[in-house]
């Protein structure tokens, strides 16, 4: 008797899951015929035929960057794909870069927000996802006139110095002691407590402690989440469900860093009356306590989100893989170590006045940059269709600028895979992006070059030791 009731239930089952599945592919195709509109209605740059539903997110590979690279040899600079339900444009020119960075900036200056990033709220407040308003102007003007002034930088200097003091000793004693140095770790923590200097007058974490691993983990946790492909993203109906977790990983890195930022917040308030700091959090405090607040406590903390996060990935990247290339090319490395031994002497520390006059350390940053861009795409969105070198880029469409094909392109650069500094020395070249074979950073109203603060300070320092593999 039951085996004869089971039948039919798994039967059911069965049918249910069959009719639900064949429901949401004829969705899909719908969908997909109706984002296909632009095929009719103009002219969409070359690419490879999308399989239905999925697209070609299958030849994205394990290294998207590689593979789009490798995708554009055939299709050519510009390119069309639909990575699921995402229609995706990718550059991988300068020339063309320049078009989309800055020719057709008003157009194309929003960006496709990842669901992970919606994690508390964030797009809401970040100037990295806000599209390019009334909120977004108000933040960038802000980090313009009131944070990343001359003035204010000048005045954390010292503690900026201090940091860079203890990294000094920290490399000596492990070289006294015949310990090897973890590059990116040092850099990492180096590079977090320049920021918090900055922006806190604090030091967040010390070498060699748990704190400074635990600080490690939740930072790069959330570049892996709001970096790492999502379905989410690419199936609209997935994002109701976040099958891989990655929203759910990113409120909770996002909520421990901003119980850190609370406590600080909350411990300056307190002492505000008798104890003033002229460093970055006192000024987005004051624009906080005015009568007629320019900035909620909620927009300073997810400001504050986006200056560790992006500050602190994007020195540690850079400082590592120039060490690394260094390393593997004795002879440049010789070269930046000699430089700096005419300029700041055999034991002197570097001052940030000195940046100027040491040429050759300037090119083995932009050499790095060109190499080894701290991320290989800059992701935008068009409000509105655009036409570029003669094809439309749909409305709405994801645009990729993969900026790591861009710098090691061929008709662009000699050799472009070999480590040479020396090819920026004759070649002025601005790696902030006005100059579009070296656009680490972006370009136009994006630019988000404020997360280079300390990259001068990391690396002349690494490169004052002889160092070996």
């Amino acid at each position: 008797m039951n085996t004869r009731r089971e039948k039919p239930m798994a039967m059911d089952f069965l049918t249910f899951f069959i009719i639900l599945l064949l429901s949401f592919i004829w969705i899909c195709t719908v969908f997909q015929t109706l984002n296909s509109k632009h095929r009719k209605s103009g002219k969409l740059p070359p690419g490879p035929y999308p399989i239905p539903i999925i697209g070609n997110i299958l030849e994205l590979g394990q290294k998207p960057h590689l593979s789009l690279a490798k995708l554009s040899k055939t299709y050519g600079p510009l390119m069309y794909l639909k990575i699921g339900y995402l229609e995706t444009v990718v550059v991988s020119s300068p020339e063309i870069a320049k078009d989309i960075l800055q020719k057709y900036d008003h157009v194309l200056s929003s960006r496709s927000v990842p669901s992970a990033a919606m994690a508390k709220e964030h797009h809401k407040h970040s100037m990295v996802w806000l599209p390019v308003e009334n909120q977004w102007r108000k933040l960038r003007r802000i980090c313009r006139e009131q944070m990343f002034t001359l003035q204010r930088l000048d005045a954390s200097w010292g503690l900026r110095r201090e940091k860079l003091q203890k990294l000094f000793e920290y490399v000596s004693q492990c070289c006294v002691n015949g310990q090897a140095v973890n590059i990116g770790e040092a850099a990492f923590i180096t590079s977090l407590n320049l920021m918090s200097a900055t922006l806190f007058s604090v030091e967040f974490s010390e070498f060699n402690s748990d704190s400074s691993q635990e600080f490690k983990d939740v930072f790069w946790g959330v570049m892996k989440c709001v970096g790492s492909p999502n379905f989410a993203d690419y199936f609209p109906l997935l994002k109701y469900f976040d099958p891989q977790g990655l929203l759910r990983q990113t409120k909770f890195y996002f909520g421990k860093l901003f119980a850190i930022f609370d406590g600080i917040i909350d411990q300056r308030l307190k002492s505000r009356g008798t104890q003033m700091k002229d460093d970055l959090l006192e000024a987005l405090l004051d624009l906080n306590q005015k009568s007629d607040p320019e900035l909620s406590r909620d927009d300073i903390k997810h400001l504050l989100l986006d200056l560790f996060v992006g500050g602190t990935d994007t020195t540690t990247s850079t400082v590592e893989w120039a060490m690394a290339e260094l390393l593997h090319n004795p002879n440049k490395l010789l070269k930046a170590r000699n430089e700096l031994k005419d300029v700041v002497g055999v034991n002197g520390l570097i001052q940030e006045s000195d940046i100027s006059r040491l040429p050759y350390l300037q090119a083995v940053v932009k050499e790095t940059f060109r190499l080894h861009p701290a991320a290989p795409f800059l992701p935008h969105k068009s409000n509105a269709d655009v036409e570029i070198n003669g094809y439309v880029v749909p409305k709405n469409a994801q645009i990729l600028v993969n900026v790591w094909a861009s710098g090691r392109d061929s008709n662009t650069w000699l050799n472009p895979d070999s480590f040479m500094p020396e090819r920026f020395l004759d070649r002025k070249t601005d790696f902030r992006g006005q100059d579009f074979e070296l656009i680490p950073f972006g370009a136009g109203e994006e630019d988000m070059s404020r997360f280079a603060i300390g990259l001068s300070d990391g690396t002349p320092h690494a490169s004052h030791f002889d160092m070996q593999l």
